[in-house]
């Protein structure tokens, strides 16, 4: 007996269920926006600020397997994943109403910490909600629907320092002291996120678990998934993994190489030990299935994870360097306190808000664009609109004209969050869509973590202490992420 496709839902329906992405990305976006220019303006030095970031990403890695294993397996009255939106929510507005007030640099940095680990909390289980709620055909709409929301929510968020100066607001303050129009933001930001994801709580529903399991799609086609894990059995590399990192650790410490990439030898290590205490704990172990489903990833998620690695790279060279390459270059000024700074911090804020303007805009061309060119080579397109538009900014002068740049910024950006999602979940068991939303988070953690230690070194090592070269390596890496969908295998390659 075969069994019956999820029902197809309405536009409205759709924009219910994301719209709580709205107030996520409010927050993610003053977060991308502002975090430089705060821990700038509490003293850290240019080349430090990535290492203050490491929080971001590090808390990221931690966190969304954790909820994603736990979601898969919460059904309470108020359903399975909007337990954890509410949940991130509450914290989140908690961290935001904070780290604008935060007197000492070490605060602002563990205040990062606490608030990524917040939107973590309430943005993995969004992602699942929607492979949950809808059929794979809806799938790529509902992405895309997110990726609208991300957009007009950032677009606000962005502006709002620059609105609020023009407003009257004081934009300059005393040496450590964070502006008012930065402040200001942070506390509008608290409000809107907390009000979208109450609105995706109250007027959303979930199917059950058992519901799920009774749908079509809820096992992807076998070669989906490999029926074993391949190649050497887990001690096994994990013992490699940690060998690896002591080398490396050994080489930088012989070298007397930059600190932050210890960084690097860290991860090694630690995924060395990770694959070893699997191996200790009982099977039925959190971690010992977490590690199971890592290794025995869907091949379409193996393949997507270069793209989201050269992707998030570009995008977090972008988001660290932004403000001190537009500041430097086309505002004439590198000290946090000068008025010339912040105001180009604040055309930053326009062109963060302009690409997700664009990103809006993206996402509504999304859907069409995959009909009639299919998820792949729709997504490549779009990552080298990306690229282009990062390397545009090393040959503009006149500040106004990169928003022009930001119209290839956006369309990568609304598909970055979009396509590979849709990709994703039509590989993976409805069961487990929770916990692989979360493992892929991996992909885009890892490259943030690698740029975070490692773009300090390279921009005095390499690239001549000039921050805009940071952004044309970017642009660059999203020309290869473009390249890497290629080999992303399609659903009737798979089928």
């Amino acid at each position: 007996m075969s069994r019956p496709a999820k029902p197809t839902l309405s536009f409205r329906q759709i924009w219910n269920m994301c719209f709580g992405f709205l107030g996520i990305q409010f927050g993610f976006a003053l977060q991308n926006a502002n975090a430089s220019r705060i821990f700038e303006t509490l003293g850290a030095p240019m080349d430090a600020v990535p290492g203050l970031w490491i929080a971001a990403p590090l808390t990221g890695l931690l966190v969304q397997p954790v909820i994603g294993y736990w979601s898969d397996r919460t059904w309470t009255r108020w359903g399975r994943r909007r337990p954890y939106f509410m949940a991130g929510a509450v914290l989140t507005t908690l961290a935001l109403l904070v780290m604008p007030n935060s007197p000492t640099l070490w605060i602002a940095a563990g205040t990062l910490w606490v608030l990524d680990a917040s939107i973590n909390v309430s943005m993995e289980p969004f992602r699942a909600f929607v492979g949950d709620q809808l059929a794979p055909r809806q799938r790529p709409a509902g992405y895309a629907m997110q990726s609208f929301f991300i957009g007009i929510g950032a677009i606000v968020a962005s502006f709002l320092p620059f609105i609020l100066a023009h407003l009257g607001v004081a934009n300059t303050a005393g040496a450590g002291q964070v502006p008012d129009t930065v402040r200001y933001a942070f506390y509008f930001g608290a409000v809107v996120l907390l009000g979208a994801i109450c609105w995706t709580v109250l007027r959303t529903r979930e199917y059950s678990p058992a519901e799920l399991a009774g749908f079509a799609d809820a096992q992807p086609p076998a070669a989906h998934l490999p029926a074993r894990v391949a190649g050497p059995p887990a001690w096994a590399q994990g013992a490699l993994w940690l060998l690896v990192g002591v080398v490396l650790a050994a080489a930088i410490a012989w070298q007397r190489g930059d600190k932050m990439l210890y960084v690097l030898a860290g991860l090694c290590a630690a995924y060395g030990v990770l694959l070893g205490l699997a191996r200790v704990v009982p099977g039925t172990h959190m971690l010992a299935q977490i590690v199971d489903d890592l290794r025995s990833m869907p091949q379409t998620m193996r393949r997507l994870a270069w793209v989201q690695f050269f992707s998030w790279f570009a995008l977090f060279a972008m988001w660290i360097y932004t403000t001190a390459a537009v500041a430097g270059t086309h505002f004439g000024s590198t000290d946090p306190a000068s008025a010339a700074y912040n105001e180009g911090a604040n055309w930053v804020g326009v062109l963060f808000g302009a690409y997700n303007g664009f990103a809006a805009l993206a996402a509504l061309l999304i859907p069409p664009m995959v009909r009639r060119f299919g998820l792949r080579w729709s997504h490549l397109l779009n990552l080298w609109l990306g690229g282009a538009g990062l390397v545009s900014l090393m040959f503009i002068d006149d500040p106004r004209w990169l928003l022009l740049s930001m119209v290839g910024v956006g369309f990568a950006w609304a598909s970055i969050l979009s396509l590979p999602y849709a990709m994703l979940s039509d590989s993976v068991p409805a069961a487990k869509m929770g916990i692989y939303m979360g493992l892929f988070n991996f992909f885009i953690v890892i490259p943030q973590l690698v740029a975070a230690s490692a773009l300090g070194f390279m921009l005095r090592t390499w690239l001549g202490g000039d921050p805009m070269h940071v952004l044309a390596l970017g642009g660059a890496s999203l020309v290869l992420a473009g390249l890497c969908v290629l080999y992303v295998p399609s659903s009737q390659e798979l089928a």
